[in-house]
């Protein structure tokens, strides 16, 4: 039996709630919450059996590892959510049509986020 891949059916409504958690802004989201959902985007990314999608679950793994190192820093977390806002990115290439706009939107807002934050230490030593 193959796994769900991120971009399959199974995960429309994780792709949906992501966007919608995200959309609502990260200090909305209970660090219990965004540590299952990754895990959760983890485990998909790395059960799908596909190479180039190994990258993408290290990355949540990196993330992960920043969400749970008890000091939460801004621009390092913002790095993680932009390299997974252009990897989501890089998905849509190869996602079927449906996923697509969903995969646009989760992008869009990962790098928007992720930028925003590493952009929030700027100017500050």
């Amino acid at each position: 039996m193959q796994h769900p891949s991120p971009t399959d059916t199974a995960s429309a409504d994780l792709l949906a709630k992501t966007i919608h958690a995200l959309q609502g802004g990260l200090t909305s989201i209970p660090l219990s919450d965004a540590m299952e959902t990754t895990e959760i985007w983890q485990q998909q990314f790395l059960q799908s059996g596909q190479p180039e999608l190994q990258n993408i679950a290290r990355e949540f793994g990196n993330l992960q590892e920043l969400l749970s190192s008890g000091i939460l820093d801004g621009p390092i977390i913002g790095r993680s959510l932009s390299m997974l806002g252009a990897q989501t990115s890089e998905l849509m290439r190869t996602a079927p049509e449906e996923r697509k706009m969903g995969l646009n939107q989760l992008s869009t807002l990962l790098l928007r986020i992720g930028g925003e934050l590493e952009a929030d230490n700027n100017g500050r030593k």
